[in-house]
């Protein structure tokens, strides 16, 4: 099972269209571009932290908590545009400070470089999708009664494929390992426009 999949098939048109809208002067493909590479790096980021035992725990903490229903998934439209409880599940920026830290900026960035959408339009993707990538987890691990190193070889298996058949995405490890202490805009710029377009082709 790869997560990527899923997200095609939970990242419908109308989804997108209404992603869209919440994105000024976003082009349509920008933004379906930007979906693929944010849920590609959420789950970069994902399978990074659940290497270590204590990651891991809290991630099934969180999933059992907030996100095992992945009520989320049932109505993608209206909660891409804000028409839903602010509960602790819909909660993006919470989950990226958790992921990324100081790093976020450098993520922002790579978002930004690899759609074409400026930064203000990338955060706030991360922040939108933030909350889906972890509700279609918690799906998948209800649904198919994972338990945490289930969970683990999941997320580590949906990495590795995308690796294997998109090595682009080295860039995405390689922004994860730097802990916010490094600037890579110079590191995008060379990898050049193509190569993020390619890793999103699927």
């Amino acid at each position: 099972m790869n997560l990527l999949d899923l997200v095609q098939q939970v990242m419908k048109p109308e989804v997108l269209t209404s992603l869209n809208r919440q994105l000024p002067q976003a082009e349509p493909q920008q933004t379906q571009t930007a979906s693929q590479l944010v849920m590609s790096t959420l789950f970069n980021a994902l399978a990074k932290n659940v290497q270590s035992d204590q990651g891991l725990q809290g991630l099934v903490g969180a999933l059992n908590r907030d996100h095992e229903q992945g009520n989320i998934l049932q109505d993608l439209s209206r909660f891409v545009v804000g028409d839903t409880a602010q509960t602790k599940a819909a909660d993006g920026v919470g989950i990226l400070s958790h992921l990324f830290g100081g790093n976020i900026f450098n993520i922002v960035e790579l978002i930004s470089k690899g759609s074409g959408l400026n930064r203000n339009n990338s955060m706030n993707m991360l922040v939108k999708l933030a909350p889906v990538a972890l509700g279609l987890l918690g799906n998948v691990k209800q649904q198919n009664n994972l338990q945490a190193d289930g969970i683990r070889s999941l997320l580590m298996n949906t990495v590795q494929q995308e690796r294997q058949q998109k090595p682009e995405t080295n860039l995405i490890e390689k922004l994860l390992d730097k802990n916010g202490d490094g600037n890579i805009k110079d590191e995008v710029m060379q990898m050049g426009m193509k190569a993020l377009g390619n890793l999103l082709r699927r």
